[in-house]
């Protein structure tokens, strides 16, 4: 009789990762819970739509509890704040949008614990999140490939993963909807199963990333001005960290049309304003490349594309560079963000992805 599979499961306290921790152990899984604390945030913020509080951890043990298996909490803290919150500042010090929640994927809930499973002799990790592994039969690579749920597909934050990492890795989720997996949640009655999906960076809770910037670094960021494109001064702006490209809302200028943030200068700390025909682009620069279902591009390649999670995907051609890609667009994009995600599909199948960034640096 061979043994069981030995299972770590990452519980956030909300009901996906609930539900994967069920699943796994209805298949016959030996199963033990796990919840890195990231923060010291009480709650789940004022909205509830947060997540990795306090309150999150007592949910996840409460299921665990529920499940009769093993739980325990790693405190990382410490490694969180190295390998995000302080690339966060980074990030947006340099004039860039992060997207934290990416890093978070990259860096923690897949990065430690994938290593934490193999100090500790577990099989795989098993989470919440709606995608798919699979292995191409040709190629041997894993590929990582979209939730069935089109609604709740999570591929685009996990364009990072390695091939290393998807062997360690499983997602229950991938081949069901969200209101099947509220339904079973239900069913076991787990307090989760009408709790709302989080949706605000952890260690932001108020959403006011600026104020949260000052906080931590001590700095005050100093005013500069919203400049025209003719080069006129429209206003003062209250630091460009404040700011990303596509803004409108919170401005606080006058200039007798409705303006969008399309660009910022760090150096000399103006934001850019202007019509919204100056937030499209056709072609996006990306760097840092991780390669999922092939090992790299050779050549011009059809794919299509995402720069934000909810968008649509967009047809472009992609051509490799010596530091990344170059994307063109076969439509002109709105408010193509540097910082944030290029992530490349082939079909239903994560190509590849990386970070969004100025010609100079692809």
């Amino acid at each position: 009789m061979s043994e069981k599979r030995r299972v770590l499961i990452a519980m956030s306290g909300g009901v996906d990762s609930s539900v994967a921790a069920y699943l796994m152990r209805e298949a016959g899984c030996e199963c033990e819970g796990v919840t890195l604390r990231l923060t010291r945030t009480e709650t789940s913020g004022t909205h509830g739509r947060t997540c990795c509080s306090e309150e999150d951890i007592d949910a996840a043990a409460e299921v665990a509890f529920e499940l009769d298996m093993p739980y325990r909490v790693l405190d990382c803290e410490a490694e969180f704040r190295r390998e995000i919150i302080e690339r966060f500042v980074r990030v947006y010090e340099a004039g860039e949008t992060p997207n934290p929640c990416i890093d978070c994927n990259r860096y923690m809930k897949f990065g430690r614990l994938v290593r934490y499973a193999e100090e500790n002799g577990f099989d795989c990790v098993a989470s919440g999140h709606y995608a798919r592994i699979e292995r191409d039969a040709e190629s041997g690579r894993l590929l990582l490939k979209k939730g069935l749920d089109p609604a709740k597909d999570q591929s685009y934050f996990l364009y990072s993963l390695t091939q290393e990492q998807l062997s360690r890795i499983c997602f229950p989720l991938g081949g069901m909807t969200k209101s099947e997996v509220r339904e079973i949640a239900a069913k076991c009655g787990f307090a989760s199963a009408r709790k709302r999906d989080s949706q605000d960076i952890c260690f932001v809770p108020d959403g006011d990333y600026g104020a949260f910037l000052e906080r931590f670094t001590g700095k005050r960021y100093p005013e500069g001005d919203f400049v025209a494109p003719d080069g006129r001064v429209l206003g003062r702006h209250k630091g460009a960290v404040r700011y990303t490209l596509g803004q409108r809302r919170g401005l606080g200028v006058a200039a007798g049309e409705r303006i969008y943030v399309y660009d910022k200068d760090m150096e000399n700390n103006i934001v850019r304003v202007g019509p919204e025909e100056l937030l499209f682009r056709r072609t996006v620069y990306a760097r840092d490349m991780n390669w999922v279902s092939t090992a790299g591009l050779d050549a011009p390649t059809r794919v299509r594309a995402k720069t934000r999670y909810s968008q649509r995907e967009q047809a472009a051609t992609a051509y490799p560079t010596p530091r990344g890609v170059r994307l063109e667009f076969d439509e002109p994009q709105r408010a193509v963000t540097p910082g944030q995600a290029l992530v490349l599909y082939d079909g239903d199948a994560v190509l590849g992805g990386g970070t969004i960034c100025g010609e100079e640096k692809a």
